[in-house]
């Protein structure tokens, strides 16, 4: 596993401590002996694939479900027997909308607020100072179901963040969002995390969001396979990535290697190399080899490539279904 960049509040208890966090679904292997510690005041984003356990990992941390084995602790606490103080601490965001539709956006806040008996006055102060932050006070009245979905989203995190949570949890937090609107909720996110030290793990299979995250980790068929920095991450590959499409890749495999003396790994039917200098590898490889390759292409590394150069296969290709 690749280690983890230290950070500089490494004194500080961590927001999240997870040892031999293992889950099944019948036969079927969720999580297999994760170690996680996430820190105070980061942004942690969990990243792989659909199936690959991210979703197993959230629940467990929502408190949704209980862990078969290993120990989970939020802020000292441990989640298996202390639910009840963990939840108190914790602001959740599902990927699916948690919001009535029917009811204004006010309404969908004044019935969380209750759930977590603040006071009238809090919850006047609170709604107001979020919703005015998150962009959408000028909707207050509205009805959610007249809202875009960027819009209904930033909804979803006001009443998130109501009760004043020390750690915010995300599943998929930009599914249905445009691009500008995907940008916009994680720029919020890291202003609560500088102005609030707000701490934020957050599921994803977006590689936008994992690059603005302070660290990611991989997931992958219920291994956690690398936690570290984005650029760490990154620069483990050392140099370019090449992918070169090609008829027979087993042929073309071996004659790269006798020629160039590099290995080229075969995934998902095209060939990758990893190394410096990319653009001329390509411009060597297509002059010594031009009737065999249909399509050459590199590019510096990014977090797919990591996840490829960990795995051997790309994203769509280890995806399914997580559980029943």
């Amino acid at each position: 596993m690749i280690a983890a960049r230290p950070s500089a509040d490494d004194a500080v208890p961590a927001a999240v401590v997870i040892r031999g966090l293992s889950h099944r679904y019948g036969e079927r292997r969720a999580l297999a002996s994760v170690d996680l510690d996430v820190h105070r005041g980061e942004i942690f984003g969990l990243l792989g694939p659909n199936g690959g356990g991210k979703t197993t990992l959230f629940k467990v941390l929502a408190t949704l479900t209980p862990a078969q084995e290993g120990r989970v602790e939020i802020f000292g606490e441990d989640v298996a027997r202390a639910p009840l103080a963990v939840r108190r601490r914790l602001g959740v965001v599902f990927q699916h909308p948690g919001l009535d539709p029917k009811l204004t956006v006010e309404e969908n806040l004044r019935c969380h607020a209750a759930l977590y008996g603040l006071a009238r006055s809090t919850f006047r102060t609170r709604s107001a100072t979020l919703l005015e932050r998150l962009g959408v006070a000028d909707r207050a009245r509205d009805r959610v179901e007249t809202l875009s979905g960027g819009l209904a989203r930033r909804v979803e995190l006001a009443k998130g963040l109501l009760h004043g949570p020390e750690l915010l949890l995300l599943d998929e937090p930009s599914t249905g969002l445009d691009p500008g609107a995907r940008r916009d909720f994680i720029d919020y996110l890291v202003r609560l995390r500088d102005a609030e030290g707000m701490t934020v793990v957050l599921t994803t299979h977006g590689m936008e969001e994992a690059e603005r995250c302070d660290r990611v980790g991989f997931v992958n068929r219920g291994t956690l396979v690398a936690v570290g920095t984005p650029h760490a991450l990154k620069s483990e590959i050392g140099g370019d990535v090449v992918v070169v499409q090609t008829s027979d890749p087993d042929r073309l495999r071996e004659r790269i290697r006798e020629r160039f003396g590099c290995e080229a790994r075969l995934v998902d039917g095209a060939l990758r190399v990893e190394l410096p200098r990319g653009h001329e590898f390509v411009r060597a490889v297509v002059d010594a080899f031009p009737g065999e390759i249909t399509a050459a292409t590199f590019g510096k590394p990014t977090l797919e490539d990591v996840f490829v150069h960990l795995t051997g296969h790309q994203f769509w290709a280890a995806e399914g279904r997580e559980s029943p």
